[in-house]
């Protein structure tokens, strides 16, 4: 997969796509978020949803799952993703196995979506270069859960 610097080329059909999913337990209380910029860092789409009861790795997919199809459904060409998952940019990038059987449908969806676009990088980044995306899903959680509260 390889992928011209959306910086730089500024084209309504280059983005960065920021994800991130949170979980309060393991499994726990679970939130999915996704950010997607324009090669310029304009916002274009944002999410934030709350997924029930999941492990901290299904939240991750599920995350970034939803920002592809967001994407996807944008035209968008080439993508930029970062996450701060080490774990599924390593599945993601050939580096790791995937061995859990739960994971193994989200990683090929995920799989299946990338090589929709004509180009694309996966790459890890800091929790502290994610944090919208990390504050959304956290977000996401803490409304259902004063929802259900209030209820």
């Amino acid at each position: 997969m390889s992928l011209t610097d959306p910086q730089t080329s500024g084209g309504q059909r280059t983005a960065i796509l920021h994800s991130d999913g949170a979980s309060w337990g393991n499994p726990g209380e679970s939130g999915i978020a996704y950010v997607l910029k324009d090669g310029r860092g304009r916002e274009l789409a944002a999410e934030a949803r709350y997924i029930g009861k999941a492990t901290n790795n299904v939240a991750e997919y599920r995350a970034l799952i939803a920002g592809l199809e967001k994407a996807r459904s944008l035209g968008i060409e080439e993508l930029d993703i970062r996450l701060d998952s080490e774990l599924v940019v390593s599945q993601l990038n050939g580096s790791y196995r995937v061995r859990a059987a739960h994971l193994y449908q989200l990683y090929t969806r995920a799989l299946a979506l990338l090589t929709s676009f004509p180009k694309v990088a996966v790459r890890h980044v800091p929790r502290s270069q994610n944090s919208r995306a990390d504050a959304l899903a956290a977000g996401a959680i803490k409304g259902a859960l004063q929802a259900r509260r209030q209820a």
